[in-house]
């Protein structure tokens, strides 16, 4: 039969390493599989490395206190990874935002985050003619690098088997356990499956649930610059809606900048007839990169964005449930099969969302 496990934790993104070593601290054994060659390397890399603390989401206050409650949660598990020294800005435009400065301070003060008028120094770089108002809040960008590297040690200590360059193929039942083939032909059977591929929670053959939630998939570009010198370390956000978000990105020393309008440049949903599979798409994507006329709007708010000096984009498959379109809101999902072998498809659109996750394994003895 090949290697038998407790549980096999497909993907090496952040929820499946933090997963495989939190499984590991009740189970014997737990193996981990990546198809890629190193952990982190797609979707948990390849994003604007914001940690939330719930100002991004006045629209969904379920999502906005879940993430103010596990900020300083994730913060503290993992200090190395945490840049230092930013400050984080947040406008609100005149025209077209979903939110008035008023709401939005109403909104902190509901969900208990700090947020204070922005200092002189800071106010004077915004068109003020297109913001109505300019906060400074209590946020954070991580270093997708180091948290990698964190998460290495952690698992190697945990005692947690790790494959990379290993895809699953196929996942079928064996009484109350799964056989699970893999790409390089080896099986191994498991007691519990927990799917974390993110965009690929529906391509692995006899790992997805009959009745699933709908997803939504996008082809989402970040755009990758070397800022002027006064734009350094500042994190901005223009909202809410169809605005921008200027990120230190420490990974590479630069910052990122994604726009709600231009960023995404694809977008279907799973469910339809005929639907693309992310993967596939995402390889035969060839449209030119947005970054242009993501500088072009966004410096008509950041007028030292005219300075600012494009480097590259990025891009990657961007997934979310596709009933929170409406509201923005990023809850966990956490869908278990409905046979007598343990598999569980679990999807989170922000790294705090994993610890919603261990309480709900935990709540499923898990």
């Amino acid at each position: 039969m090949g290697q038998t496990v407790d549980a096999l934790v497909i993907g090496g993104g952040f929820f499946g390493c933090y997963i495989a070593r939190e499984l590991k601290r009740r189970l014997t054994s737990v193996l981990l599989v990546e198809r890629e060659e190193d952990l982190l390397q797609r979707a948990s890399f390849r994003n604007q490395a914001r940690i939330h603390n719930g100002y991004h989401y006045p629209r969904s206050l379920r999502t906005a206190y879940s993430s103010r409650v596990n900020f300083d949660r994730f913060v503290s598990e993992f200090p190395e990874c945490v840049a230092q020294g930013s400050v984080s800005l947040y406008g609100i435009a005149r025209e077209r935002s979903k939110v008035s400065p008023r709401q939005f301070e109403r909104f902190c003060q509901i969900i208990g985050a700090p947020c204070s008028p922005c200092r002189p120094e800071y106010l004077r770089l915004f068109n003020q003619s297109l913001i109505e108002a300019v906060y400074e809040v209590r946020e954070s960008v991580f270093d997708a690098n180091v948290l990698r590297d964190s998460l290495r040690t952690a698992l190697s200590v945990s005692g947690v088997e790790i494959r990379l360059g290993t895809s699953v193929e196929r996942l079928e039942a064996d009484g109350a356990r799964s056989r699970v083939t893999l790409s390089d032909g080896a099986e191994v059977s498991a007691r519990y499956v927990l799917n974390c591929t993110y965009s690929g929670l529906r391509q692995i053959e006899g790992a997805a649930a009959k009745h699933c939630a709908t997803l939504k998939h996008e082809i989402a570009e970040l755009a990758l610059l070397l800022p002027p010198d006064q734009l350094r370390g500042l994190a901005v956000t223009v909202m809410c809606g169809p605005f921008f978000s200027l990120l230190p990105f420490p990974a590479r020393s630069l910052h990122s900048l994604s726009h709600v309008r231009y960023t995404p440049h694809a977008a279907w949903i799973d469910s339809d007839r005929d639907a693309l599979e992310p993967d596939a798409a995402f390889g035969a994507h060839g449209e030119p990169s947005r970054s242009h006329l993501m500088l072009c709007d966004a410096r008509r708010y950041l007028p030292a964005l005219e300075q600012a000096q494009f480097v590259e984009s990025i891009f990657e498959v961007k997934t979310v449930l596709a009933r929170n379109e409406i509201d923005d809101g990023r809850p966990i999902l956490m869908e278990r099969n409905d046979g007598p072998n343990p598999v569980y498809s679990i999807l989170g659109g922000k790294l705090d969302n994993v610890y919603d996750v261990v309480e709900r394994l935990r709540a499923e003895a898990l």
